[in-house]
């Protein structure tokens, strides 16, 4: 079964529900994926309307050439006569495990810990923290790190704890190690690489898989690794963009969430495509981000089902 969530020790479902999100109910995410087979939603729904569950949102994705099926419910949390912890355990027992899912169960009211990794490139780290000070985004941001100081006024004035860990080619593992500890030590649910640019260590990459997404500036897989503005530039392309994925241990290699493109031409400089990528970057992060956070990402090898 896919890793689920569990409360921060501290921290009250209900009470910590954004203002925004009030006028929705709480409901229940459910995301699985199992062996293309007869009969696979009835199984499904029929378990939920059998307690008594009313399914907000469904979507559904059979690929035929993994022969995998793929699917997400939203459930009306206050139609279900069992709270979260015993909805699992029978949904386990008469659904998961016969049909082999890999399957999870989230709930609304649990907001998901991001911690915010950043260098000297403002433009994404100023998206994110707009967008969660606005409340467009249903997190909590425990913690900033970066491998340099420059912006800890401005992070410390939202109120947000700053760490500073610098990265030098001679302590590398004792940083990676140290981000580790923050990470844990903060309860963080997933880590957001906001032009965080550094390469992160195999073992942290390994150690948290699906909970680490980055923002590349290009259109993956082209124009893999640092300058890809320049890259594209030498290439003569007529299209750049931005990817947000999923980190694993090969650079730029990981699951795709989502991807946009603007259109060049002869006339645009290098600095052009800087700064009319600096737009799209964060466009493709905060969407790709709200896909994950409301559990609309489902991964599948290295490619991605993405019900929007």
């Amino acid at each position: 079964m896919l890793q689920e969530r569990h409360a921060h020790p501290t921290q009250n479902p209900v009470a910590d529900y954004p203002a925004n999100h009030m006028h929705r109910e709480r409901f229940y995410t459910l995301t699985a994926s199992c062996p293309d087979q007869v009969g696979i939603i009835a199984r499904v729904s029929g378990f939920i309307a059998q307690n008594g569950g009313w399914i907000l949102e469904s979507s559904y994705h059979a690929d035929d050439l993994t022969g995998r099926y793929f699917m997400r419910m939203e459930i009306k949390a206050n139609s279900l006569p069992f709270l979260l912890a015993e909805f699992r355990e029978r949904f386990r027992v008469a659904v998961g495990e016969p049909l082999q899912m890999d399957w999870q169960i989230n709930d609304s009211a649990m907001k998901k810990r991001l911690v915010l990794l950043v260098s000297k490139q403002e433009h994404c780290l100023y998206d994110l923290l707009a967008r969660w000070q606005a409340k467009e985004l249903d997190i909590e941001i425990p913690c900033v790190i970066s491998n340099h100081d420059t912006f800890r006024g401005f992070v410390e004035w939202h109120g947000i704890p700053f760490h500073h860990v610098p990265v030098m080619p001679d302590n590398k593992e004792a940083a990676y190690a140290e981000v580790q500890r923050i990470f844990e030590e903060v309860h963080g649910d997933c880590m957001v690489l906001a032009r965080y640019m550094q390469v992160l260590s195999p073992e942290l990459c390994a150690k948290y898989p699906g909970k680490i997404i980055n923002i590349h500036h290009s259109f993956l897989p082209s124009f893999v690794g640092a300058k890809p503005y320049h890259q594209a530039y030498e290439r003569g392309v007529k299209l750049i963009g931005a990817t947000c994925h999923y980190v694993t241990e090969e650079l730029d290699q990981g699951p795709i969430i989502e991807q946009d493109v603007i259109r060049i031409d002869h006339s645009d400089s290098i600095e052009d495509m800087v700064r009319y990528g600096k737009d799209i970057e964060k466009t493709v992060l905060a969407r790709g981000l709200r896909y994950h956070l409301e559990d609309r990402v489902l991964v599948h090898g290295n490619k991605t089902v993405v019900f929007r």
